[in-house]
């Protein structure tokens, strides 16, 4: 065999043997060789001559190759290449130095990252006269808890004592309410979308080369408007309606959104229904500050004889909204990468958004014109059959029909 066919024989072989077996093999072949067997195999196999000098000890000496240590080890201990904070001391405590400004988060998390890239830290700590590469760089960052990562929303920017407290006031509630079989929706207004050849972030597959081409501006076209989803979400019944606005987000849109779904879908679902709990946000047009909301929400009980137990999520809590996970999420990416043409596409993409635990949808465009700034008198406020809670009564309360006037819960 001559040293094309050696080398050939090694490349082959290399990718199916361990450490130990590499050794093994070259050190086999080089005996058999005899004389200078060592230095062509050395050129064949591209093993070093001490690498295939230790496995002809190993050959010779049997069951004890390393000082002792059992042939079943592949490697001597304390064998192979140094790790680089061996060599170089001080590599680790530089590299943390120059991450330190940078770091983000509790110092004491197992997790950290950093915003400077590798190449960036690597070039600086060859500034500092260390010879490391970038994928050192990454393998001591990993190994003192850091990893990429994105911004995240979770800091509020003031919490409530009564936060948890509410939380757990609101499940108990919504989980009697289910015991009972009375329905519990999650409202709350999706973000306001511009109808027409606008971005829409996110990717849709598509021929190669041929992207959708869309305006280079975001300024909203007079004509065709802008889009205001309300979303009414079914937590019992997996399903949604959704109201698209096209005026302005009101409490006399939200509520009118909520009207919509119990006609369209919720009396047919609830045809026993003796109350209505609603689970919203402390803000926006739904906020339980709002007169207007209270006063529209009152019509609505009076419409409907429904007992309405309105339970609001602490300030700066919006996100833990049922309807935010179970339906707008869905919305977002089935739209995904699609700019919204007109008010029809808006319309049918809602309405086929599905989920695999079984998400239904209904969507209509509500074209009816609502304005803001509508005042809501004291005598109005008094005339409400409004009911608060013992607990944060601000944010818990119930609204019974105008005929139970007097009405204790």
């Amino acid at each position: 065999m001559d040293e094309n066919e050696m080398k050939a024989f090694f490349e082959r072989i290399k990718p199916h043997l361990n450490e130990k077996a590499r050794r093994i093999v070259t050190a086999s072949a080089a005996i058999a060789l005899g004389r200078g067997g060592i230095s062509e195999i050395n050129k064949a196999s591209g093993m070093s001559r001490e690498v295939i000098s230790t496995g002809i000890k190993e050959l010779e000496e049997g069951t004890q190759a390393f000082d002792g240590e059992p042939v079943g080890r592949i490697r001597r201990p304390g064998g192979g290449r140094k790790k680089a904070v061996q060599h170089d001391p001080e590599l680790l405590s530089d590299l943390l130095n120059l991450i330190d400004p940078a770091t983000r988060g509790d110092p004491e998390s197992p997790l950290l990252w950093t915003s400077k890239s590798l190449r960036h830290l690597e070039k600086e700590l060859r500034a500092l006269g260390h010879k490391v590469s970038y994928v050192t760089v990454r393998d001591l960052l990993k190994s003192q808890g850091f990893s990429l990562q994105a911004n995240y929303k979770t800091l509020d920017p003031g919490q409530h004592e009564d936060r948890d407290a509410q939380f757990l006031y609101i499940y108990g509630s919504l989980k009697e309410m289910q015991r009972l079989g009375q329905p519990v929706i999650s409202v709350d207004t999706k973000k306001k979308e511009l109808v027409g050849e606008y971005k829409n972030d996110g990717c849709e597959w598509a021929p190669k080369d041929r992207p959708t081409e869309v305006l280079t501006h975001d300024f909203e076209n007079k004509e065709l408007g802008h889009a205001i989803p309300f979303g009414v979400y079914d937590i019992t019944e997996n399903q949604g309606w959704v109201s698209v606005g096209i005026t302005r987000d009101t409490s006399q849109f939200a509520v009118s959104s909520i009207r919509n779904w119990w006609n369209e879908m919720g009396k047919e679902a609830y045809p026993y229904a003796e109350e209505l709990m609603i689970t919203a946000d402390s803000g926006g047009s739904n906020g339980y500050r709002r007169k207007l909301w209270k006063t529209e929400l009152q019509r609505f009980a009076d419409e409907t004889g429904l007992i309405l137990h309105v339970l609001h999520f602490p300030p700066n809590t919006s996100k833990w909204n049922k309807i935010e996970h179970r339906m707008f999420s869905f919305i977002s990416k089935n739209w995904r990468g699609r700019p919204l043409v007109s008010l029809e596409v808006i319309v049918s993409l809602i309405a086929n958004t599905t989920t695999n635990t079984g998400l239904r949808i209904k969507c209509a465009v509500d074209k009816n014109r609502y304005e803001t700034g509508i005042k809501v008198t004291n005598e109005e406020m008094s005339s409400l059959n409004l009911i608060a809670d013992e607990f944060h009564g601000e944010w818990n309360y119930r609204l019974f029909p105008r005929r139970y006037d007097n009405v204790i819960s």
